[in-house]
């Protein structure tokens, strides 16, 4: 990027001269021999369906705009963070930026992203709810620098063939469990050798703030000034609650999975060891591809409280560096990757929901099979989470609300300490972004 900012007074000069649309680092090969504009996008597809049909649409928009040449660059999720923030500061951001919502925050105020509202067709922002676009907006002047595309809410995979010998009422969206109802299913399904449910806890602040929205918990609230301050209420303590009741009382709840991501918790399941398991949307890819023949499962909704199927979602965003010189291409290769048909090809090849409501509308996303009719269902209840348009927000989850979260599900602290932490220590944290 900063060698082509170094060209950048070349450009302008051949553009007064020939008329040019744009200029890339001295390269040829447009139409009528216009110099080609080249775009990098870092994509952090990593299933091979989603790298598939992302890949593939990076070839159809080149076979279609010669003049416009998209390079794929592949990037991660586990590192996506600090390689970003060391590109930015180093002048070297790809054109455009596929991360998530959560992400955001730091980069939109530190000045790293171009505010897209004057780049967005009218078609990309009035097919996305404005729910979804609150999860990218940023700023007293209210900046808009991602657009989200893709969301994933949490389910219960259940082995079909334990929910159903249980007894147990089967949930559907329309009449999903309450949170008293599910701690009773998960009782009812632990047996000799098999617990309930297996909550894979290794990241815990996400799945307890973003479950906590359907009883009503919140955590994070924004004063008339609008700085952010944390406040505990009875909502809050549901989730947490809940799940150090299934632990410690019920042992309806594995401790062993509290360490372990999702697809650490697979095998137990197809072993018939744990009954239930809370998972994001996209593990049924995995389960498709891992489960031993003849096992049965099927996508539940998650438990719901007195406001209903609600949970907190952080979409994943494309987003333009503001140093790339080539923002109206890069606004239009966006435009082109999330028109509602390549959407559909994007939600289908990660296993996830399109924000855009005339993607969401598919028939495809609606069928019974592999549980896409029960997660399109949810998509109604699905809010932004609370807290990661918080200025802080990473600090306070990996230094505050992590290790205190980790410490109260394994025992070491009680529900009243957890709050202390999470709200004394959160919020002084907060104060130092927000002075």
């Amino acid at each position: 990027m900063a060698a082509r900012r170094r060209l950048g007074p070349a450009c302008a000069a051949l553009a007064l001269l020939a008329g040019l649309l744009g200029c890339s680092a001295g390269e040829g090969g447009g139409r009528g021999g216009a110099a080609v504009v080249r775009l990098r996008f870092q994509s952090l597809a990593w299933q091979k369906e989603s790298v598939d049909a992302t890949r593939a649409l990076v070839s159809e928009w080149n076979a279609a705009h010669p003049a416009v040449r998209v390079e794929y660059v592949q990037g991660s999720w586990s590192s996506v963070h600090d390689q970003l923030l060391t590109s930015f500061e180093g002048g070297e951001a790809p054109d455009v930026i596929h991360d998530a919502s959560d992400d955001l925050a730091d980069f939109a105020h530190g000045g790293y992203l171009a505010d897209l509202r004057p780049l967005l067709s009218d078609r990309l922002r009035a097919d996305i709810p404005a729910a979804s676009w609150q999860t990218t907006t940023f700023g007293a002047d209210g900046g808009v620098y991602g657009v989200p595309f893709l969301q994933e809410p949490r389910v219960l995979i259940a082995n079909s063939a334990l929910l159903r010998a249980s007894g147990v009422r089967v949930p559907t969206p329309e009449a999903p469990w309450s949170w008293e109802e599910f701690r009773a299913a998960a009782r009812r399904l632990t047996g000799e050798g098999r617990y309930g449910v297996a909550w894979p806890l290794k990241d815990p602040v996400s799945a307890t703030l973003n479950l906590g929205l359907s009883a009503g918990g919140r955590l994070f609230h924004r004063g008339p000034d609008g700085k952010a301050v944390i406040r505990w209420t009875e909502g809050d303590a549901v989730v947490p609650a809940t799940i150090r009741a299934m632990l410690d009382t019920d042992r309806s709840a594995s401790r062993a999975t509290l360490g372990m991501g999702g697809s650490d918790t697979l095998p137990g399941f197809f072993g018939g060891k744990y009954a239930m398991v809370p998972l994001g949307f996209a593990y049924r890819q995995q389960i498709v591809r891992q489960a031993p023949a003849g096992f049965a499962w099927e996508v539940l909704p998650p438990p719901a409280g007195p406001g209903g199927p609600a949970q907190g979602v952080s979409p994943q965003t494309l987003s333009i560096a503001r140093d790339s010189p080539y923002k109206k291409e890069a606004a239009a290769f966006v435009d082109f990757l999330l028109s509602p048909a390549n959407t559909v090809r994007l939600a289908r090849g990660d296993w996830m929901l399109p924000t855009g409501t005339q993607a969401l509308a598919d028939p495809a996303l609606h069928t019974p099979d592999l549980g896409w009719a029960t997660g399109a269902a949810l998509a109604a209840g699905l809010r932004p989470a609370p807290a990661p348009s918080v200025r802080g927000y990473p600090e306070w989850k990996d230094k505050v609300a992590t290790p205190a979260l980790q410490e109260y599900y394994s025992g070491a602290i009680g529900l009243a300490e957890l709050e202390e932490r999470l709200v004394d220590d959160g919020n002084r944290v907060l104060a130092r972004y927000q002075r």
